[in-house]
């Protein structure tokens, strides 16, 4: 097998692990926070145990998310050394302030929260949740500067680049703050906030079902079930204006995304159907005029489409397609369970809609679901370009590394991340299992 599809291939499986834990760092830091709040304003017991239960369970994604993220920086100086050559001088600041300010802030502050409680005062305890939520909120926005760059560049010296290939930054501000950078930025802390709110409605739920923790369990499920409801309309939000902004600044991958071939004005926009590139034509279930509507709310809008591009710079449109449809589905799915959620909490019915309680817990792996495949979306639909518009991929391998080579470390990884899977799964459905009675609870 060709050396760049091996190494694409392990980038994926890398990140695509790794991003799983990120995911749930933000948002549980997000809770944390808000319950402890909760604890120091009311003085309520119920919320210093939902802040010691979730900062164990913290505890253990942090640690699993730092070790499946180091391999990511070493495979772009081993499979990736060309890129690694061309953007060194935009990402070694990108990088440097992420590891030595956010990432630092935050992993030294968690382990107040891990093992502080009963150890410093309540309020460095307040004060090391909101650090832990800043500095993990901040490492979170140097990545997706990283990856906004490569989606779309700026920043950078135009002359010297067309004269000898290499990438001088010129504008630190404007290569931090490229068109893609909050758009997406919002898109990915939604997503985190939405997928742990669901994490802790459905532990929640299950605790109340099963009749355990009493008023803790309740407690949790209500905290949890309110930000249920919000979270998804909020990422519905940065959904709309992240769409918008790539249907601007990268139109082959926004037509891609919806299978957009012919530039026309009042679009439909589809909830699910099939592309067939060779004959250039979506069928499936849509809205009339739908796309071009939510593009700027006016139904005869005119969207680009595939036709006006080469197809050599093409991505693998029916793929990206469906997990983008995929991602949206579940984000529907999330807004009409987190309002019923809400409404049954409104009405006081939540503790006892037993069928509701035992969905629940089956909501947790769907957003991670969705932000995978959401980032399949993204990554996926900037190919060929791994700086888009200006690096192809295969352009950007390293010369000096063979597919045996990839294929064996591919192995290894893949090997090391199923155990450190196993692990965390292991070790964090035992805090679950132990709920509130875990040792700082005692304290």
């Amino acid at each position: 097998m060709d050396a760049v599809i091996l190494a694409r291939i392990q980038f994926a499986m890398t990140i695509g692990f790794h991003f799983l834990f990120p995911a749930m760092t933000l948002g549980t830091g997000l809770i944390i926070l808000i319950s402890e709040t909760i604890y120091m304003v009311k003085k309520d017991e119920d919320y210093k145990k939902i802040t010691d239960f979730l900062a164990r369970l913290l505890g253990v994604i942090f640690v699993v998310g730092a070790a499946s993220g180091i391999t990511m920086e070493f495979s772009f100086g081993n499979n990736w050394s060309q890129y690694s050559r061309a953007v060194g001088d935009i990402f070694g600041p990108i990088l440097a302030v992420e590891g030595v300010v956010a990432f630092f802030l935050e992993s030294v502050f968690i382990g107040v929260l891990v093992f502080g409680r009963g150890r410093v005062s309540k309020e460095l305890y307040w004060l090391s949740a909101l650090l832990v939520f800043i500095g993990s909120h901040l490492s979170g926005f140097w990545i997706v500067v990283a990856n906004s760059w490569m989606q779309t560049p700026a920043g950078f010296d135009q002359a010297i680049y067309a004269q000898t290939g290499k990438i001088v930054l010129s504008n630190f501000g404007a290569a931090v703050f490229n068109p893609s950078t909050l758009p997406r930025f919002m898109h990915t802390i939604m997503a985190s906030w939405m997928t742990c709110s669901i994490m802790v409605t459905g532990i929640g739920a299950y605790y109340v079902l099963i009749g355990k923790f009493g008023e803790t369990a309740k407690k949790m499920l209500k905290l949890g079930i309110i930000l249920f409801a919000i979270t998804p309309l909020l990422q519905l939000v940065t959904g709309h204006i992240h769409a918008v902004q790539v249907l601007n600044t990268q139109p082959v991958k926004g037509a891609a995304l919806e299978g957009l071939f012919e530039t026309r004005s009042g679009v439909p926009i589809y909830g699910a159907g099939w592309v067939d590139v060779n004959n250039r034509k979506t069928t499936g279930v849509a809205i009339p005029g739908g796309l071009s509507f939510l593009y700027n709310f006016h139904l005869d809008s005119t969207i680009r489409g595939l036709n006006e591009f080469p197809k050599e710079n093409w991505p693998n449109v029916n793929f990206i397609f469906q997990t983008y449809h995929l991602m949206v589905a579940i984000g529907l799915l999330s807004i009409a369970v987190g309002l019923f959620g809400a409404w049954l909490l409104y009405r006081k019915k939540l503790y006892d809609t037993k069928w509701f309680l035992f969905l629940l817990p089956f909501m947790i792996p769907l957003p991670h679901i969705a932000h995978e495949s959401g980032w399949i979306s993204a990554e996926v639909g900037r190919q060929p370009w791994i700086i888009y518009n200006m690096m192809r991929t295969h352009d950007a391998a390293s010369v000096v590394v063979g597919p045996g080579q990839i294929i064996f470390s591919l192995v290894m990884f893949a090997a090391i991340y199923a155990l450190l899977g196993i692990i965390f799964l292991s070790v964090a459905l035992k805090i679950v299992n132990r709920g509130f009675d875990g040792p700082k609870a005692e304290a």
